[in-house]
């Protein structure tokens, strides 16, 4: 069944209506996508990753839905920037706190996506997020972020995270309780170059990027899987949403120095002034990537 571009179908999330894609992944399936039916799209590269993550239905504030959330094709791009952790402390609620790289400065960074195939269908999304300690552990922060590394896993907090579709923005708004709103993001990402905008609400330019792509290596579905736990408060108390990324083609360079970063006005930069960040420590980029994004779960922070 072909997707048509030009009419949009309504559904129901929660106490929300919304316009998907008619004939889209989400009109054609709600959720529970058939995985033979993707695995045909010639932009996946397989769906080996989600056969062993089979879906289950949960209550959620946007009602009923399945979770987790595939991706099936999409790339992304992140510069990790070093920050002071005053600045970074500034911005985080309490009891989070910044994750240390060396005495008094942590980790800040502006992440790109393009979601091709997803449940969801087609949309783009932008990132300000803070590195922060995991919950229950004490000041060590070096041994913190030498753990996360090793186990490729990091805690974060998100400060901005505009996307381009309005079940994008209903789903991680009320259903995980991310800061999100509408707002027309371009994003690029190719084996060359990397380019991506986000739009103020005035159709100016909030955030702009412009790098080229960092030497990029295939790897064989699983074999590089990270993971990262993010943590909002809604709905009267902490969540941790649990997301893994299946890496199929990826790159990356340290101390990047051709990075055309543009702060315009807007919610995005922002964000990103008042931490105040300096040296771009890393660029990161998966031309060809997976994720499965679980429903956020109650935990404690105390």
């Amino acid at each position: 069944m072909s997707i048509d571009r030009d009419t949009s179908t309504t559904v129901t999330l929660g106490n929300r209506t919304v316009s998907v894609p008619t004939g889209g992944l989400f009109d054609r399936y709600r959720m529970q996508t058939d995985l033979d039916d993707v695995a045909r799209d010639p932009r996946v590269g397989g769906v080996e990753f989600f056969r062993d993550q089979p879906k289950v239905e949960v209550q959620s504030a946007i009602g009923p839905t399945f979770t987790p959330n595939f991706y099936y094709a999409m790339s992304s791009a992140r510069l990790t920037m070093l920050a002071p952790t005053s600045a970074l402390r500034d911005r985080l609620p309490t009891p989070l706190d910044p994750l240390e790289v060396v005495p008094g400065f942590g980790l800040a960074s502006l992440i790109l996506f393009r979601y091709d195939v997803a449940d969801i269908d087609f949309y783009t999304e932008a990132a300000v997020g803070i590195a922060v300690k995991p919950p229950h552990h004490g000041p060590l922060g070096a041994i913190d972020l030498i753990a996360a590394l090793k186990n490729n896993h990091l805690d974060s907090y998100v400060l901005s995270l505009p996307v381009n579709t309005e079940i994008a923005q209903v789903r991680g708004h009320d259903g995980y309780g991310f800061p999100k709103w509408v707002t027309d993001i371009d994003v690029d990402i190719t084996a060359q170059s990397v380019s991506g905008r986000v739009l103020n609400d005035s159709g100016g330019i909030d955030v702009e990027l412009h790098a080229p792509t960092p030497r990029q290596k295939r790897h064989r579905s699983g074999t590089a899987v990270s993971s990262l736990t993010s943590y909002t408060h809604f709905d009267g108390g902490w969540h941790g949403t649990f997301n893994q990324t299946n890496a199929l083609v990826s790159g990356s360079t340290l101390f990047p120095r051709d990075i055309d970063l543009h702060l315009g006005e807007g919610r995005v930069s922002d964000d990103l002034r008042s931490l105040r960040t300096s040296r771009t420590l890393m660029f990161d980029v998966m031309t060809h990537g997976q994720a499965a994004l679980h429903m956020p779960r109650v935990i404690s922070l105390d």
